[in-house]
Order: structure tokens, then C-alpha cells, then sequence
């Protein structure tokens, strides 16, 4: 069996041990459970294209948006142990109202983030809509 063989029997083999199916055709059926899209994937991006979900672009222009954007940015990016995608949740202050949008990868960086944001001044409200990454 050369290299290129044994690679990719060894990678079928992996699949089919975590809950993958090959088909009769050779193909590979992926388990219900892997075909819904991470948190942190493309389809996502495409989503809020089309969607009226608010994005960085909706960022309130007065001062005091501005302002509690960055001091919850600077809260959150000063938090040690957080992973590269908590750190770069998308953060939208449009009236004073916070939404936290973006994949984080566990449940503690999603309520910490959020308690952050509650507590930022001028903050009235937050509108927590981030997302736990379902391959961390």
C-alpha cells in the first residue's frame, strides 16, 4: 500500500469512527450532526449579508457609542485565557444598546463577555447573540 493509499484509508477509517458513513458508492455521508455550520464558518458572513441582522457597518455614530464600543473592546481583549474568536466578537452600540454578535468557544466566554458589556456605562441594554463554536 503506497503513501497516498494508506493516508486516505486511514482518514476514511477516522470518519467512519467518528459517526461518518460511507455510502455504497464510495462516497462519504456525513452524520446529521456535522452537517449543521460552526459558529465560526463562512455561511455565517453570508447570512448577515442577507439578513437584517446588524453588523459592524450598523455601529452608532455619536460619541457615547463609540464610546462604550471601545471600552467593552478594550474589557474584552485585556481578558487573558480568552481565544482568538472571543476577542474578536463583533461589538455594536447603536443608542446605547449593546449587541455581541460572533463565535466564541465556550459557554464562560459568552456570559463573560456579556457581563462585561452589562457593565460598561451607558450601556442600557445588551443584546447577547454570540455563538458557541460546536468544534472548539
Amino acid at each position: 500500500m503506497n503513501a497516498i493509499t494508506y493516508s486516505a484509508a486511514a482518514t476514511l477509517a477516522f470518519l467512519l469512527f467518528a459517526g461518518n458513513v460511507a455510502a455504497a458508492d464510495g462516497t462519504l455521508q456525513l452524520a446529521a450532526s456535522d452537517q449543521r455550520p460552526d459558529a465560526d464558518d463562512t455561511e455565517r458572513n453570508v447570512r448577515d449579508r442577507k439578513d437584517t441582522t446588524l453588523t459592524p457597518m450598523d455601529q452608532g455614530g455619536s460619541e457615547s457609542d463609540r464610546t462604550i464600543t471601545q471600552e467593552i473592546r478594550r474589557a474584552v481583549v485585556a481578558q487573558d485565557g480568552f481565544s482568538t474568536n472571543a476577542k474578536n466578537v463583533k461589538i455594536i452600540t447603536v443608542d446605547g444598546v449593546v449587541t455581541l454578535r460572533g463565535p466564541v468557544k465556550t459557554a464562560d466566554e459568552k456570559a463573560t463577555i456579556a457581563s462585561l458589556a452589562g457593565r460598561t456605562a451607558g450601556a442600557k441594554r445588551v443584546d447577547n447573540q454570540l455563538e458557541l463554536e460546536r468544534n472548539p
